[in-house]
């Protein structure tokens, strides 16, 4: 299951409400690291299929989010459970590194 793309507007819907554990990923256009890390995530979602879902929020188009999870810095990755944060990582990692981090925090 690839990445998806949430925003403002359904987030407490796709990320809040889910049944599962979701990691968000606060991501911009502009952001090289940002980037860098999108094939990881994407790698990630689906060997941790049905584990956890990876979505993807762009925080130039949808601002209110962030700021309410108090996000200064990208990319930063917000685990939630049950519609609480479980863990964040704010940073580029190799996606060993990522993957073990969230496995981890599952």
């Amino acid at each position: 299951m690839a990445t998806k793309s949430v925003g403002d507007n359904d987030f407490a819907s796709e990320v809040l409400a889910s049944g599962k554990p979701v990691l968000v990923d606060f991501w911009a256009e502009w952001c090289g690291p940002c980037k860098m890390i999108g094939p990881s995530l994407e790698e990630i979602s689906e060997e941790l299929a049905g584990q956890v879902e990876i979505v993807k929020l762009n925080i130039d188009d949808h601002p209110d989010t962030p700021a309410k999870y108090g996000v200064r810095g990208i990319p930063t990755m917000i685990l939630f459970k049950g519609g609480e944060i479980a863990d964040t990582k704010v940073g580029a990692a190799p996606k060993a590194q990522l993957k073990s981090w969230l496995e981890a925090a599952l």
